[in-house]
This record gives C-alpha cells, structure tokens and sequence, in this order.
C-alpha cells in the first residue's frame, strides 16, 4: 500500500472512520451511510462479533482496511496470529510495542511480501502521564516513554506506528537523525473542536493533527455516534483543510 507520508490534504483517503460497532450489521450500515470514506477501522470489538463478515464486505467494496487489533503476545503466538490476519488483506496491523523487539520482528516477518503494513501501538491515549507512572509504574514522562516504543519499533522493521497526536511532532524531529522521514503515524485521539472527549486523554483538533504531522487520523465517536454521520464526516472534512 502507497503510504501518503504528506499532511492530510485529502481527508476522503486520509481519514480512518472507526467502525466501533458490536455487530456487522451496524457496521456495513454506517457504510452505507458514509459510501465516500474510503479508510475503514475495524476494532477488536467488532472483529470478535463478526469480523470476517465486515472484512470481505470492506474488500468488496474496494475499501481500505486499518485491522486494529493491537496483538500483545510471546513472539511465536503474536506472528501466527500476523500470519492469520494477512489473508484478510488489511492495509495496516497494530501489534503492541510495548511487546518488544523480538515480538515487533516476529510479526515483522510474517507481513513480508503481502500487502498489510504493521504499526505499533505505542501509548494507549487513554492512558495520561499520571496512570503512567501510577499504575503502569513507568518512570518516564509520556514523550520519553512514546519515543523508546517507536524507536524500537523503527529498529525492529516497522515502518509506521500509532500515537497520540501529542506526540506526533516531536517523533518526527527525533526520527530524522534515524533516516526515519519516511516513518507513517497514525493518530486517534482526534477529535473536532467543542466535542465530548470521553475516554481519551491525549486529544486534538483534526487540524491540530494535521499540522502536528500525522499521515491518518483515526476518527471515531464523532462520526459514527453522531446524529447524522455524514454531516459529521462533511464537518470534519472541512476542518481539516
């Protein structure tokens, strides 16, 4: 897959619309709904409920697929399961980065010659500095603590990760001295001006994102809880540009 390694310019092939839904039916509904977005989430939540459904009606209808499953395992059980979640033909992959490098490099191998790109999951965005350090026992500040996942996922043979889009900047100054101009960030936690923030912690505008340097937002609840999601979609589109 061609990665757009620019800021968002076109937000119809740039934007990843969450399908956060419990049942294939919901979700090939909003599809229906949002026939213009052409980047598709499928989650773990939807995958469990019927994933294979939702995944060959998006490659039906010649979508992208961004398969966010977040695998965390011991290498040989996180590249078997890799090796299963190719066949379904998704763009991008999330395995956790927090897994390590030889669990990075056992999956790393199993995406070799097919079309789906692994990304890293670096920090969740829920997660702010205080659980950091309280719960997860990381001494680090947020930044650091994002920068040592993504480098070691650079190192490990990943060409992209997930991380808030507080992040984003920064990683793009620290990866330039790595040869990493190239590297592709995903970001959730994107939400438009004046919406609820839920259970996230680490958040921007889409056009905070944007100038930030991520490749895809990732947008959720803004669209698919929306009242009317394609008047969400056409807002946010605008916001972008």
């Amino acid at each position: 897959m061609k990665i757009n390694l620019n800021p968002v310019v076109d937000p119809q092939t740039q934007i990843i619309v969450a399908l956060d839904f419990p049942s294939a039916r919901e979700a090939i509904d909003l599809c229906d709904r949002l026939p213009q977005v052409s980047f598709w989430k499928v989650g773990l939540e939807l995958f469990i409920a019927d994933g294979s459904t939702v995944l060959r009606e998006l490659k039906a209808r010649n979508k992208k697929i961004f398969l966010d499953l977040k695998l965390h395992d011991i290498p040989n059980t996180v590249a078997s399961a890799t090796r299963v979640a190719t066949k379904y033909g998704a763009d991008f992959l999330t395995i956790h980065a927090s897994g390590g490098k030889a669990m990075m490099q056992a999956a790393q191998a199993e995406v070799a010659g097919s079309s789906t790109q692994l990304l890293a999951v670096s920090l969740l965005t829920s997660i702010a500095a205080e659980a950091l350090k309280s719960d997860l026992q990381v001494p680090l500040e947020v930044p650091d603590y994002v920068s040592k996942l993504v480098l070691l996922a650079q190192a490990s043979g990943l060409s992209g990760a997930v991380c808030s889009p507080h992040e984003v900047a920064n990683l793009r100054s620290l990866l330039k001295s790595t040869g990493g101009d190239e590297f592709c960030f995903v970001t959730p936690g994107v939400r438009p001006a004046g919406s609820t923030v839920g259970d996230q912690s680490r958040v921007m505008t889409p056009k905070e994102a944007i100038a930030a340097g991520a490749n895809y937002l990732v947008i959720g609840r803004p669209i698919n809880a929306a009242p009317d999601p394609a008047i969400a979609w056409e807002q946010i589109c605008q916001d972008c540009v």
